[in-house]
């Protein structure tokens, strides 16, 4: 499978829409809005996964977590499993090219028709749920869910889900199982990508290495790429701002090394920008910008609800389970363990909505298998509640339980726990605030005491009873603990209403302008869980997508776009991962000064700006897309990216784009006398566009002029998008040694095939580096 994202240098200045996340909400606005014919921008700030690439041990795993806290910003905080640590309630999410749905356990599964009737939502979706139906269709055509084949094409029966069924008939509640998000044959899909089948494996929650799951990197975002969207990774969007007829994307893009120079925030225009970074992100982002101005309603932040999310373990059960999953013993035969979940006891359609819930199995993923035994066996007396009793029945215990410690979680208790996630409706009364260090806190003390949880734990007790095990709770549901929650579906904190006075956007997720009335930004939008303004009761990615299908629907057909949802544009993109070459990137920043006015002498504007402190400096990473294509090109051109800094040109940064580097490349009348050439296009604060030149010249008329020349660049600066605008000014930039230090800790390989392959490309640069300053100064090849 090709990769999808592209080198961030190629991205450009402006665009129609530029999209803000990859789950579910944000690959369907990509997807839709590039079918439409509109030029596509995604940003995810996560990185991108293919198949094979996802942890299969504890180590690769703790390598992918990412704890939201601590006393500062870390913007270079990045890793696959994201969690947020809240006061009363904890959510854990993904973070990569797909959003959560590369971590989720994949159920597609409709609300119950009262929760979409509550007079939480906004009047015109509730008189219109005839387009949400419809949004469900077309989020089904795209994510293909389908039930586990039971002992069908090879696949068994699986233990888990025979022990649900005796939960279900102990409980006299009806059992089924459930449509999951998961391909079960192999086969090139519907957009053009070439998936396995699953094998069973049941690592669906840390990542699917099979590529059997329906994650939307394997259709909406494919799509999206196969209609011409571009999509960028490990980009850190922090905030928006208004600018005449467009939009500003202020972001920070992660691994770069721009962090180690503290350069300004990058921006990138949009006439449209849409939200789909999650109830986190997309309101984080929204808080962010309102303290930069941006008029929104006072609701934003309010509603949040964890979807009434409760973790629990059936534990050392009568009957087998194998829920464990298998990691690197993960085999191509299909396994006994099974998708992360596959069924579920369905507690909803009661009197009262409120007191509905959906209880599912689910499987322990592989990479932290080996931390359950011990973990389990302490959680089992800390506050575990046996639900047999007998001298035999403890001896039969105890024996599985030596049996885990000893032989690990494939043999004795562990493998016969049962995990149990359920949802149900909290009361949705959930903060989310910006707090001083400029994080955001997450506040509902004491949700975990509202009286629907005591009866969800009393139901994973009637579940555990019929097997015979110890019910488990949630290892942070105690008196100790404050009885804290744990979710992985967080909803709400942009909620859908009619007026901004209740909510933050209106029905299709156009945000209010402001906190009173219908009055709506021009070309804003979010899409994502965040949206939904009450619990859903249930796995929440169906209705997500639903709902975001809507909007997209709606979007079109209030612009007048063509959208079309046939796949005569799917190509197939290839089964390569290796289709990308190995390149060098590094990150420059130089400083100086630039003499306004100066048209003739850089020598001369330098010390005119000096005079004047009309300072000049930029931040840019230069990066190669090929090492071995660069160092045998005859102009060894680069692309370029960043950020400059000239306050007599604007008071605010400018954003570089389109910029070329060119390393070395002989001069045509003086075959000893070599240049490195820079060209970038500028964007100012306000709108307003310049372009950038700039040489260092590489000269033997002094051995020790070596070190001056390459670290002296020559500039112009000029109105418009070339060199044919009025030139503004000329002047002249140095690199400080500290920062010639800090520039060598970014050099890094780009897209490596390994680690091996990686050293050898920077070798291979600095090897052509050297060479060309050896042969210039001391007439050494």
């Amino acid at each position: 499978m090709k990769r999808l994202a592209k080198p961030l240098t190629s991205i450009k200045p402006v665009y129609d829409y530029v999209v803000i996340g990859s789950g579910y909400g944000g690959s369907i606005a990509a997807s839709r809005m590039s079918r439409c014919g509109q030029s596509v921008c995604l940003l995810e700030k996560g990185k991108e996964f293919l198949p094979g690439e996802f942890p299969q041990t504890l180590f690769q795993a703790s390598s992918e977590m990412n704890f939201a806290g601590g006393k500062s910003v870390d913007l270079e905080k990045n890793g696959l499993y994201e969690f947020t640590m809240g006061n009363g309630i904890n959510v854990f999410k993904g973070c990569g090219l797909g959003g959560t749905s590369l971590v989720n356990a994949n159920v597609s599964i409709e609300p119950e028709p009262r929760v979409m009737e509550d007079s939480a939502w906004p009047v015109p979706l509730r008189e219109d749920l005839d387009s949400f139906k419809w949004g469900i269709k077309q989020a089904w055509e795209m994510l293909k869910p389908n039930p586990y084949p039971e002992n069908k094409n090879g696949y068994p029966k699986l233990e888990k889900t025979a022990a649900m069924r005796k939960s279900a008939a102990y409980m006299s509640a009806p059992f089924r199982l459930l449509d999951i998000n998961v391909n079960f044959e192999d086969k090139i899909n519907h957009v053009g990508i070439k998936q396995a089948k699953c094998t069973n494996c049941g690592d669906c929650v840390t990542g699917c290495n099979i590529g059997a799951k329906n994650t939307t990197a394997m259709n909406y975002l494919p799509d999206a790429y196969n209609h011409g969207a571009e999509i960028f990774t490990e980009i850190n969007v922090r905030y928006i701002k208004r600018n005449k007829d467009f939009w500003q994307v202020y972001y920070h893009p992660i691994g770069i090394g721009r962090d180690n120079f503290d350069a300004p925030l990058m921006f990138v225009q949009a006439k449209n920008v849409i939200l789909g970074a999650g109830s986190l992100g997309s309101t984080e982002i929204l808080l962010r910008s309102a303290k930069m101005g941006l008029e929104v309603s006072k609701k934003l932040g309010e509603r949040f609800t964890g979807n009434g999310d409760v973790l629990g373990f059936g534990y050392n059960n009568e009957h087998r389970i194998n829920g464990i999953g298998l990691g690197k013993k993960g085999t191509d035969s299909i396994a006994n363990v099974g998708p992360c979940i596959t069924s579920v006891i369905d507690l909803r359609e009661r009197e009262e909505l409120e007191a509905g819930m959906t209880l599912e199995e689910g499987t322990i993923p592989g990479p932290i298998r080996g931390l359950m035994p011990k973990a389990l066996f302490a959680f089992s007396r800390l506050a575990g509640k046996d639900t047999d009793r007998g001298i035999k029945d403890y001896l039969k215990e105890k024996w599985r339980e030596i049996r885990s410690l000893i032989l690990g979680p494939f043999h004795g208790a562990l493998a016969r726990t049962q995990v149990y996630l359920v949802m149900t409706h909290d009361d949705g009364n959930g903060v989310l605030k910006m707090d001083e260090a400029d994080k955001l806190n997450i506040s509902w003390q004491g949700v975990g005491k509202q009286d629907i949880f005591r009866k969800v734990n009393g139901e994973m007790y009637s579940a555990t009873e019929a097997l015979g095990g110890t019910k488990i709770p949630n290892p942070t549901w105690n008196k100790m603990m404050n009885y804290d929650l744990v979710t992985v579906h967080p909803l709400g904190g942009c909620g859908m209403a009619d007026q901004a006075a209740l909510g933050v956007v209106d029905h299709k997720g156009q945000v209010f302008a402001g906190q009173e009335g219908s009055k709506l930004h021009e070309g804003l939008y979010v899409m994502d869980g965040a949206v939904i303004p009450r619990p859903v009761g249930t796995n929440p990615l169906l209705t997500i997508s639903a709902l975001a299908e809507r909007s997209c629907k709606l979007i079109a057909d209030e612009k007048g776009y063509q959208l079309n949802y046939d796949f005569s544009n799917a190509t197939d993109i290839p089964d390569s991962p290796t289709s990308l070459e190995t390149g060098v990137q590094f990150t420059e920043s130089m400083k100086g000064f630039i003499g306004m006015g100066e048209t003739g002498d850089y020598e001369a504007g330098f010390i005119q700006g000096k005079k004047e402190n009309t300072t000049f400096e930029f931040t840019l990473t230069i990066q190669t897309e090929d090492i071995q294509e660069f160092v045998e090109s005859e102009n060894h051109p680069g692309k370029m990216l960043g950020t400059m800094m000239a306050p007599a040109i604007s008071e605010e940064p400018l954003s570089a784009y389109n910029g070329v580097f060119n390393l070395f490349i002989t001069d045509e009348n003086n075959d000893s006398r070599k240049k490195m050439n820079y060209t970038a296009e500028l964007i100012s604060k306000d709108g307003k566009s310049y372009y950038f030149e700039g040489f260092k010249d590489i000269f033997n008329d002094s051995v020790v002029d070596a070190w001056k020349d390459t670290t002296t660049l020559f500039i112009s600066v000029y109105e418009g998008n070339d060199s044919k605008g009025q030139l503004l000014g000329k002047g002249k930039l140095v690199i400080k040694v500290a920062d010639l230090l800090r520039q060598l800790r970014t050099v890094k390989a780009i897209h490596p095939k390994s680690k091996s392959d990686g050293l050898s490309a920077i070798a291979t640069f600095g090897k052509f580096f050297a060479g060309n300053v050896f042969e210039t100064y001391l007439g050494l090849k």
